[in-house]
Parts: structure tokens; C-alpha cells; sequence
């Protein structure tokens, strides 16, 4: 039996393939080695996992996930998994490449993540081969859940919210500008928290030209600082995964056109064509 696992900071998407290739997904939340350490996941692992999942029988287990970015995090997991999944052989690698190996599968071109945090990538059918840092949340991941999220309680704590917005905004999470200041600067997973808020930007329509300014800058700031620094990237088609990049495909498309990239692919979640792709390379 052998286990697919994208985890991204907020949520990991599981799927256990059995010797018939029948397929059983799950979820638990996300594990970014950045932020919790082994004994964290082991215990998440423990109590979100299902309970009749058949621990001792799989095999191997493929692990994709967020804030991989050398062996020291890798092995943070890793080791997690080990302990869980004692019987089984564990690859932990970077959600980037999950990334890719779902939008582009064996094919060369760009691919990039917009969800909790960003990332993008040039890859050559087989491996990343240029990657530019996205800083993470607090120095960058511009066009992000939490780069969104943190710009909509910056203006809140200001006081620059449209007056409908700012109403309906307290209205819905009942939070302070202290309150808010003390779950960025003093409590645990604070890109998780900022992230939170993005679904406020989507599901809002008391003033949709304020929401969208705060969409389209997030998305033109991501495409200055990041797209567009990578060598001829117009010669790629855009392809992107993440919740982010599916709830705002419209402005995303729009921007990536202003820039003068062809869309492609725009999904929410890796998982499927993961799966896809570890069948398809189990046969050959």
C-alpha cells in the first residue's frame, strides 16, 4: 500500500493506494517544518489521521509538502512520518515539486503555488531547475493567502477599510486591532492566521472594488517581484495551483496576460494528478 500526502501550511491532502490502485482520500492540517517540529506532526498524525488506517501495511509513503526547503526541514518530517508509518519507506520532498509534477507531469514550463504561502519554479520535466525564494510570510509570498490577509487587517487596524467593509468585517470575526496584534506577533502560526482572512476577500460583496484592489495588487506584486524576474519567462504558459489561484483565477488570468503569459492550468489542489503521476510512473 502506498500513501500521497500534499501538505501545504494550512491543510495536508492524503490519498492511500491500495494494490488495485483503489483510492481513499483524507485530510488532516498543514505541517510546516518552519513552524512545528517532529513531535508536533507525530501527535497531529495521531489524532487526525484515520483511526482504521492500516499503518503497518504501507509501504511507502510520498510526502510533499510546505517549508521543504533543505534536508535539516526534510528530515523534520521525515522522521515524523517514520515514526507513524514504521514499515514504510519515506520520500519527503518540496511542495513545489508536487506542484509541478500535477501541472506540467513529465513536460517542461513554469509552475508556481498560491495558497497559504507562494512559490514558483522553472521545471524541466524532472526536476526543479530555477527557483526564486519567496521570502515566506513576513518578508514576502506576495500574491498569498497571508500577503492578502495581511494587507486586509493592516487596514483595519488603520482604520482604512470602507465604512460597510470595516462593519461587516468586525461583524464576522469579532476581533480587536490587540487582538489581531497579539495573534501575528505573539502566538504560534501566525501565516495560518493572516491566511484565515482571504476567504473574507472572496466571500465579501459589500464593496467589490476595494476587495478586488486588494487582490489585483497582491497578484501584480507577485508577478513584479517574482514571475517576471525568471530568464524569458513570457515564453511559458502560467500554470498554478492553490486555493488562492482557484478562488481568484479571474484577476489572476487577467494579470498573467497583462504580463504577457499565456494561462494554463489553474487548479486548487495537487492531489488527484499526484496520484495520476505516481501510477503512471509505477508502471513504467
Amino acid at each position: 500500500m502506498i500513501i500521497i500526502a500534499d501538505g501545504g501550511s494550512t491543510k495536508t491532502n492524503w490519498c492511500l493506494l491500495d494494490d488495485s490502485n483503489k483510492k481513499i482520500y483524507f485530510n488532516t492540517e498543514g505541517y510546516n517544518p518552519y513552524f512545528v517540529d517532529s513531535e508536533y506532526i507525530v501527535n497531529s498524525l495521531k489524532k487526525g489521521l484515520p483511526s482504521d488506517l492500516p499503518f503497518e501495511k504501507i509501504t511507502e509513503v510520498n510526502y510533499y509538502g510546505a517549508g521543504v526547503h533543505n534536508e535539516e526541514k526534510a528530515t523534520i518530517v521525515e522522521v515524523a512520518m517514520q515514526k507513524v508509518f514504521p514499515n514504510a519507506k519515506v520520500e519527503v520532498g518540496h511542495d513545489l515539486l508536487a506542484a509541478a509534477r500535477a501541472l506540467l507531469a513529465d513536460q517542461p514550463g513554469f509552475a508556481a503555488i498560491l495558497g497559504t504561502g507562494t512559490n514558483t519554479c522553472i521545471y524541466d520535466g524532472e526536476k526543479i531547475t530555477h527557483n526564486i525564494d519567496s521570502a515566506a510570510y513576513i518578508l514576502g509570498d506576495e500574491g498569498s493567502g497571508s500577503y492578502i490577509g495581511k494587507k486586509l487587517l493592516a487596514d483595519f487596524i488603520r482604520g482604512l477599510m470602507p465604512e460597510a467593509v470595516e462593519k461587516l468585517f468586525f461583524e464576522t470575526y469579532k476581533l480587536t486591532p490587540d487582538e489581531i496584534m497579539d495573534n501575528v506577533y505573539t502566538k504560534p502560526l501566525a501565516n495560518r492566521f493572516c491566511a484565515s482572512f482571504s476567504k473574507f476577500v472572496y466571500d465579501n460583496n459589500v464593496n467589490m472594488e476595494y476587495t478586488r484592489s486588494i487582490v489585483t495588487e497582491a497578484f501584480d506584486t507577485f508577478f513584479k517581484n517574482l514571475v517576471s524576474k525568471y530568464p524569458d519567462y513570457q515564453k511559458h504558459t502560467f500554470n498554478c495551483i492553490g486555493s488562492v489561484a482557484y478562488n481568484f483565477r479571474n484577476v489572476l488570468e487577467e494579470t498573467a496576460t497583462r504580463y504577457g503569459m499565456k494561462v494554463g492550468k489553474i487548479i486548487r489542489s495537487p492531489i488527484d494528478d499526484l496520484v495520476v503521476f505516481h501510477i503512471n510512473r509505477a508502471k513504467n
